[in-house]
């Protein structure tokens, strides 16, 4: 649908739940433009050239854009609009009036809401009741968000820098409340999408309605025991939120109609557990216009839990007048010191643990060193051994060398066959020596009586004519139980007697 010159445009987008199957990889971006009727005066005689006219359109639910796929998720490195706030569940009865405030102020919002229907059938009135003008449309986009997954409401996040959210009954559109549960998603997807402040309202008149109601009790009990994950009490809830780098203002507040006694009273800001003895209700646009102006300067309502209340002799004071006052809280502080003890201490257990490692290792080492000392002071030892051992049987070789060297030196053949001619040509003469033998060996030989063993000289023979050979051997004679032998050739005989056991 082309615009008009004479059109005004707003921009929505949204993800229709029947349409995400068939529609998964599309993506599309609509502006919706609506022609301007004929300007016209109100009750005031003021003109309004913005005015819709809605009676030309059957059905207004068919403005609505279908686009599936969310904004890309956002993140520390993608660049934040520090005039864009995204308020989740904006057509709840808090957070409706607080994107209405935001748009005042000049900020451009994204609306997260459960229905584009419902959403746009807002929208419609908020134009036919001149609650917001034109030109604050056109900083209003709508994009649908449940508080199904962190992951899907930081894609609806978008390029918004602030966030706001509000836990209490009817916060999730008309019917339905916001829990803390709820709640702790958009943290999560807050710290998912790089956000730089988050503001949590909490109204403490809807958990009391609830608590005290029996039906209302009933009703918890029912929820909570069939509900995939409890509720988390209030300081649950902020344990987990300074768990997170989100700057945030954690607000408590019982919230009231905008038609109550409270709506004229001046606004309290005290600290967390400080509070007037009669403090008094806040109305839901004074929150809203509350949150509105903390936007503008949100350093000085970082990391600080309030508890915004009226009274009727309260003086009128600026937002950062009401805040300025108040401490930082000391969840996170308290929190990061934690941690960096606990992170300490870890590294302390991992430090004494790789130095008994390392010791362990130093024993080891040390017993190998040992056992390898050992080992090459008993191979020093052996080596020696076998050295000394070398060197004796070097001497024993050296000596029998020398020996046979010594014994070889004065041997000679020629010398050796004229000592057996001479020996030959010469008779014996004198007392020869004979070998003594015996059957039973040398051992009773030696035991006999020396008288037993008698000894004769053999009776000297004539030379032969020729010289036998070595080999020959005369015949054994055995004269009175005597052997005689004839060695070196029948140069010498040996007698051997015999003497039987006594």
């Amino acid at each position: 649908m082309a615009a008009s010159a004479s059109s005004n445009s707003f921009l929505l987008t949204t993800t229709y739940r029947s349409k995400l199957r068939t529609l998964k990889n599309s993506s599309r971006q609509f502006t919706v433009c609506a022609k301007t009727a004929t300007p016209s005066s109100d009750n005031e005689g003021r003109t309004n050239p913005f005015q819709f006219n809605w009676g030309k359109i059957s059905d207004v639910k068919s403005l609505i854009p279908v686009v599936n796929t969310p904004p890309a998720l956002g993140g520390p490195g993608r660049q934040k609009d520090s005039g864009t706030v995204f308020v989740a569940g904006a057509t709840g009865l808090a957070g409706v009036r607080v994107a209405q405030m935001l748009l005042r102020e000049g900020f451009r919002v994204r609306a997260g809401v459960p229905n584009l229907g419902a959403a746009q059938d807002l929208a419609r009135l908020a134009l036919d009741y001149k609650i917001i003008s034109a030109e604050e449309l056109k900083r209003l986009n709508a994009v649908e968000s449940l508080f199904d997954d962190a992951e899907s409401i930081a894609k609806a996040m978008g390029n918004a820098s602030k966030v706001v959210v509000t836990i209490g009954g009817a916060e999730n559109g008309p019917a339905t409340k916001v829990t803390t549960s709820d709640a702790l998603q958009v943290v999560e997807a807050a710290q998912l999408a790089g956000v730089r402040h988050l503001a949590i309202i909490y109204d403490d008149a809807a958990a009391a309605a609830s608590a005290s109601s029996v039906l209302g009790g009933i009703s918890s009990f029912f929820n909570n025991l069939f509900s995939k994950s409890q509720p988390l009490s209030v300081d649950e809830f902020l344990d987990k939120v300074i768990q997170t780098d989100v700057k945030f203002t954690f607000i408590k507040a019982a919230l009231a109609e905008d038609f109550s006694t409270e709506s004229s009273y001046n606004v309290v800001v005290a600290a967390e557990g400080q509070a007037a003895e009669n403090d008094y209700k806040v109305t839901r646009s004074r929150m809203a216009s509350l949150v509105a102006e903390l936007f503008s300067n949100t350093e000085v309502a970082e990391d600080k839990v309030v508890k915004v209340f009226t009274e009727p002799s309260a003086p009128l004071k600026s937002v950062d007048q009401l805040f300025s006052a108040i401490p930082e809280d000391g969840r996170r502080k308290a929190y990061a010191e934690a941690a960096a003890k606990a992170e300490a201490e870890e590294a302390a257990v991992n430090a004494a643990k790789q130095a008994r490692e390392a010791e362990d290792l130093k024993s080891k080492l040390q017993e190998e060193v040992k056992k390898l000392s050992e080992q090459e002071l008993r191979a020093s030892t052996l080596a020696e051994e076998a050295k000394q051992k070398a060197e004796q049987a070097g001497a024993s070789v050296d000596s029998l060398l020398a020996k046979a060297k010594e014994l070889g030196s004065g041997f000679s053949w020629d010398k050796l066959g004229s000592q057996l001619a001479t020996a030959v040509k010469t008779p014996d003469s004198g007392t020869q020596k004979v070998q003594v033998a015996t059957v039973r060996g040398q051992a009773k030989a030696r035991n006999l009586p020396s008288q037993k063993a008698v000894t004769k000289q053999a009776a000297q023979k004539s030379k032969p004519k020729s010289k036998p050979s070595p080999t020959e051997r005369t015949p054994v004679e055995k004269p009175n139980g005597k052997e005689v032998r004839n060695i070196f050739g029948g140069l010498f005989k040996q007698e051997t007697i015999y003497v039987d056991d006594v």
